[in-house]
């Protein structure tokens, strides 16, 4: 009867704990009611106006879509631009406001179909991905007009290449944007203001960035999405779009090294002039539309004077390597634009070992596999240890017994014996769990590796199209040939179905005696964490399958080195279940 108490428990435990994280996922991690019919999906539109973001932002909205194109077939085919060409980046310069206000990225397709075309990352004012940048000048406490034409001097922005835009403000004042563009995503923008009048005039150069949150990426608690910058000595990952919604413009303390807003894989940064102290803020300004303001203090420039300030604008992926680059050239802590954490000393070490690998196997799949192997080999002299000390462990097991029975009324003096037997014996209790807390940040490291990565976006493996997405290939849609989408809890894919098989070979094979509760929860326990992992990244469970895999064959190993070991667990089990079956007759 207790058994079977205990059995529902389980059983009942096991099923709130599948619900519950459904409805976490769900919460923290939601996924659009309708399929993405474009680009990697950030919203769909749901009941009372409220926008639902997905991991990796964009629009998914249908009706969203189709008037983004039309928008943009508009707003770029009508003139007054200066194209932008480099490396990595294409788009334009919108001369009516001086606003960079149409890029793409070369380098990322918006999805895995072999016809897609690139990442949009900016979009003109009144789109609805709208999401540019602009810089330009306060002249006397007055900002020049958004509608003012600038003159430009050249008709392409590339490397090598830069282009100056003019305004003739009147009354003797010309103002001048010099663009430059690198070749990965940084355009340096110089901004001068010339006083050929008779009188001194007070100036403020700016910069801004201002986006809708409709095509944010979900602000998930280990990707954070909306404001972002480095004041002082520090990365602000304080602040989401509701806190601007909620609380109003806020002000971090600290002078803003640089600032912006982030996506999961893209950044759109200003960053002010070396040494300079400008007023830094993030504001809503309504309908879902927000904006991040650079302000320089006022300067005085006598009549015949030229003022000139040189800032810079980062636009493009959240490449480690390249964000890294810039921080080695003297941009503070850029490569925290990249939320890694606590163990950022753990994860960039293995997305360095990751990358090499997939350069010498060419698929990053294999290059998991083979991280996997690699992690395992470098862990196995603990391994053989731990089976070791299991081994000791079963040597001493009489004299534990018999020290458990002399003092089982007195339990601190139990304790006290079984810890000076283990001091003889030069055996550690704990060494069996010491794989197991090696795995632990290891296996955290590399889950916000994949998911944070941009060098794991759309990378395929056999029948996934994307190693940082869940597994496509789910059991209960026939594997997509079935014309709808599970359930996130029930949507179990092929990898977390070869998980839930390896963990429970590997519990079968481990020869550890426990009592019929204890197996009864181990046996559930795979396929509990089958359900749990099928929605993660679908390169995680190729992780673990793996190493599940090399498990097995790893103990089998070490049971051939050790048969004590398991000639003395099978020994116990079977005295076991004799006195189970006993008991029952």
């Amino acid at each position: 009867m207790e058994n079977s108490r205990n059995i529902i428990f389980v059983v009942v435990l096991s099923m709130a704990l599948l619900l519950g994280w459904d409805a976490a996922m769900n919460y923290f991690y939601p996924q659009p009611d309708e399929p993405v019919v474009a680009a990697e999906a950030a919203t769909t539109p749901v009941e009372g106006g409220e926008v639902v973001h997905s991991r990796t932002g964009g629009l998914t909205d249908p009706a969203a879509i189709a008037q983004e194109v039309a928008d943009l077939d508009t707003a770029l085919t009508s003139g007054n631009r200066v194209a932008i060409d480099s490396p990595k980046v294409a788009g334009s310069i919108n001369l009516v406001g001086a606003v960079v206000d149409d890029l793409v990225l070369k380098d990322y397709a918006e999805t895995t179909d072999e016809d897609s075309g690139p990442v949009r990352l900016y979009s003109p004012r009144g789109t609805p991905a709208q999401h540019f940048a602009q810089y330009g000048f306060l002249v006397n406490g007055q900002k020049v007009p958004d509608e003012t034409v600038w003159n430009a001097d050249g008709e392409v922005l590339s490397v090598g290449t830069p282009v100056t835009l003019t305004h003739d403000a009147g009354n003797g004042l010309e103002l001048q944007l010099r663009y430059s563009i690198d070749e990965n995503y940084m355009i340096s923008v110089e901004q001068s203001i010339a006083n050929r009048s008779g009188v001194p005039i007070v100036a403020q150069p700016y910069g801004l960035v201002s986006r809708t949150s409709d095509t944010a990426s979900a602000d998930f608690f280990i990707a954070h999405s909306g404001p972002i910058g480095v004041f002082g000595d520090s990365a602000n990952y304080d602040f989401d779009y509701s806190d601007l919604d909620d609380d109003g413009p806020a002000n971090p303390e600290g002078r803003a090294e640089w600032l912006g807003f982030t996506d999961i894989y893209w950044l759109s940064a200003l960053v002010p002039q070396d040494g300079a102290a400008p007023e830094a803020t993030f504001r809503a300004l309504g309908n879902d539309t927000y904006r991040a303001d650079m302000i320089y203090d006022p300067v005085t420039i006598p009549a015949g004077r030229k003022y000139t300030t040189d800032s810079r604008l980062y636009a493009g992926a959240k490449d480690s390597t390249i964000l890294d680059a810039y921080e080695d050239a003297g941009l503070e802590k850029f490569g925290l634009a990249i939320d890694w954490g606590w163990f950022r000393w753990f994860e960039k070490p293995l997305l360095w070992l990751l990358k090499n690998l997939y350069d010498l196997v060419g698929n990053f799949g294999v290059a998991i596999i083979g991280l996997t192997i690699v992690v395992r080999g470098v862990m196995f002299p603990i391994a053989q240890k731990q089976f070791a000390s299991m081994a000791a462990m079963k040597a001493i097991q009489p004299k534990m017994k018999a020290l458990q029975e002399k003092y089982k009324e007195d339990r601190v003096k139990q304790q006290q014996e079984m810890q000076k037997l283990f001091k003889e014996e030069k055996v550690n209790p704990l060494a069996g769990c010491l794989p197991l807390l090696l795995q632990i940040p290891i296996f955290f490291a590399l889950y916000k590796v994949l998911y944070l990565a941009i060098e794991m976006r759309h990378r395929d493996f056999l029948w996934i199209d994307d190693l940082s997405a869940p597994d496509p290939a789910t059991i209960l849609n026939l594997f997509g040939l079935l014309p709808f989408t599970p359930p996130s809890f029930l949507a179990i894919g092929v990898l977390a179905v070869l998980l839930g098989v390896t963990m429970w070979l590997t519990f079968k094979l481990n020869p550890s005696a426990m009592d019929p509760i204890q197996q009864q929860v181990f046996s559930i326990m795979p396929w509990v964490l089958m359900f749990i992992m099928a929605p993660f990244a679908a390169g995680l469970l190729l992780y673990w399958v793996t190493s599940n895999i090399l498990t097995l064959a790893q103990q089998k190993y070490l049971y051939s080195k050790h048969p004590q070991l398991k000639a003395a667990a099978e020994k116990e089990k079977a005295e076991k279940a004799a006195a189970a079956a006993k008991a029952k007759g």
